[in-house]
């Protein structure tokens, strides 16, 4: 593994694991129709290696770094845990969801490149770049 190969993509993100939105109260979800970031307050960078998914900034700990083999899948959807009225709308605002075999980020949800006053991301175009490199 070469952590400092040279990345085939790159992007901001926010995130949060299923457990962290799961644990949202009401509260934080009527706040979250002004900002996602009251959901996800995991943010960083999003780096896609040859042989490595980097998201820095994951946890106290540092980065989160996946092999393809720690990913079982990466997918766009709305979810009871994340639906239209949080996401918009649109589907555009679907979050990425990351299943991985890390106990840190078993079930992971992102908003790459999100913008906010239109709830729109990069997901979709970030879950075909994910699942063609895990394929390899």
């Amino acid at each position: 593994m070469n952590e400092f190969a040279p990345p085939l993509a790159e992007a901001d993100y926010i995130g949060a694991t299923a457990d962290e939105l799961r644990e949202k109260r009401a509260a934080a979800k009527i706040a979250a129709g002004i900002s996602q970031r009251t959901l996800f307050q995991r943010r960083g960078r999003i780096i896609l290696r040859p042989d490595l998914l980097v998201l820095t900034g994951w946890s106290d700990n540092g980065d989160l770094t996946l092999t393809r083999a720690d990913i079982t899948a990466a997918e766009t959807r709305f979810t009871h845990l994340y639906g239209r009225f949080l996401g918009g709308l649109l589907n555009a605002g679907q979050p990425l969801i990351l299943n991985t075999t890390d106990a840190s980020a078993d079930e992971a949800y992102l908003l790459i490149n999100h913008r906010g006053f239109l709830e729109t991301t990069d997901d979709r175009p970030w879950e075909k770049r994910i699942e063609r490199w895990r394929r390899g």
